[in-house]
């Protein structure tokens, strides 16, 4: 949208390199099921991922939530992409994230080895650490070992894909000898990310590992800097982590888009979707009233950071890209600037919208948008 802030100009001028960005359309279900089926949501979101397909978008990314209406049309990305796999040819499937404190990383591996070859090698595995109590409570996990356990899953996942007869003995799991089936088709594994969003340790921890991240930036534009910052402070890790070797960052952002005519009749349509989004998300944080946590710093405030912004403020300040094509290309060209993004990942289903909602913004990206942000 418009008004970009003084940090931002700054950061347009200062990246000059033109690179091939990868595009892919981004669910996370906000559907209240009073309003919209959970057969409706699947087939609305089924087709949109053929039609990306067809039109040659990168990725489908679906993630991972239990029990509230925040993500809780997805339990398991897993299944849900295994039937986009049924139904497209080459767009690469992409988990957003699955979850490993929820999983044993025997069952984490080999579930996501059987989508890699059921796909033909097409799977991209973004892991999370989860961030509702009211999951981690249900599944009895203790919020305070989340990062530990995160870490420790993603190593063992990583362990059984690649090696056989693996032993591991954790305070979280333990097993002996055992050799992960199916093998994952891709070498050495399926490509590996991690969702991070506002603790310093994770955008350092996925960097040293190697790994691209995930973001979810703030939903105020004028919000970038610390997430550019954080940013940075990956890719600084990652170059010192990873110098003199053919590794390289990769940073992926996620959020909504939306692409009519005119700017105005985008703004019309998508800001109420939007704010549905955010009452959602608000809602989902107020499970951390009265909840703190040493792993998760500064997330009992997570509830105001969503529920205290307007649709008036949305219009003027909002992250989601949203207008006319013309409006939109620049929106997205110095949004991925700020961001240093390779992935642009389109959130195509917030706020409950239905099937010709969605088709109606994607045909229009897909004709007149797509062509101009493939190299930026």
């Amino acid at each position: 949208m418009t008004n970009p802030t003084d940090q931002t100009a700054a950061a347009t001028e200062q990246s000059t390199t033109t690179r091939t960005i990868r595009h892919g359309v981004s669910f996370l279900p906000d559907c209240r099921p009073e309003k919209r089926s959970a057969g409706d949501y699947y087939t609305d979101v089924l087709a949109i991922a053929r039609l990306a397909d067809e039109a040659g978008f990168d990725y489908v990314k679906m993630t991972e939530h239990y029990l509230g209406n925040y993500g809780g049309y997805c339990p398991s990305p897993l299944t849900f992409l295994a039937a986009v796999a049924a139904q497209t040819t080459s767009i690469r499937l992409m988990t957003g994230c699955v979850l490993p404190a929820f999983h044993h990383p025997v069952q984490l591996a080999a579930h996501t080895a059987m989508l890699d070859a059921l796909s033909g090698g097409r799977l991209d595995v973004g892991f999370a650490r989860a961030w509702l109590p009211y999951e981690f409570q249900a599944l009895g996990v203790p919020l305070d070992s989340s990062r530990d356990r995160f870490e420790a899953t993603i190593r063992a996942v990583l362990r059984l894909w690649t090696e056989e007869r693996v032993s591991e003995d954790t305070e979280f799991f333990s097993f002996t000898e055992a050799t992960s089936l199916p093998p994952v088709v891709q070498s050495p594994h399926p490509p590996v990310w991690g969702a991070a969003i506002r603790s310093p340790e994770s955008f350092q921890w996925l960097a040293r590992q190697g790994f691209g991240v995930l973001i979810s930036p703030p939903p105020l534009r004028s919000e970038l800097g610390w997430s550019r910052d954080l940013i940075q402070l990956y890719l600084d890790t990652f170059a010192e982590a990873h110098a003199g070797t053919d590794v390289r960052p990769r940073v992926a952002f996620s959020v909504p888009l939306y692409v009519a005519e005119t700017d105005a009749e985008a703004y019309d349509t998508a800001i109420p979707h939007i704010q549905e989004y955010l009452d959602v998300t608000a809602e989902a944080a107020n499970a951390w009233t009265g909840v703190s946590s040493s792993s998760y710093k500064g997330y009992e405030n997570m509830k105001q950071a969503f529920g205290r912004i307007g649709q008036d403020q949305l219009r003027h300040d909002g992250v989601a890209v949203v207008g006319s094509p013309e409006s939109v290309v620049e929106q997205i060209k110095e949004l991925r600037q700020v961001l240093s993004a390779d992935v642009c990942l389109w959130n195509i289903d917030y706020g409950g919208q239905d099937g010709a909602t969605m088709r109606r913004s994607l045909r229009l990206f897909v004709d007149e948008v797509l062509p101009h942000v493939r190299e930026l």
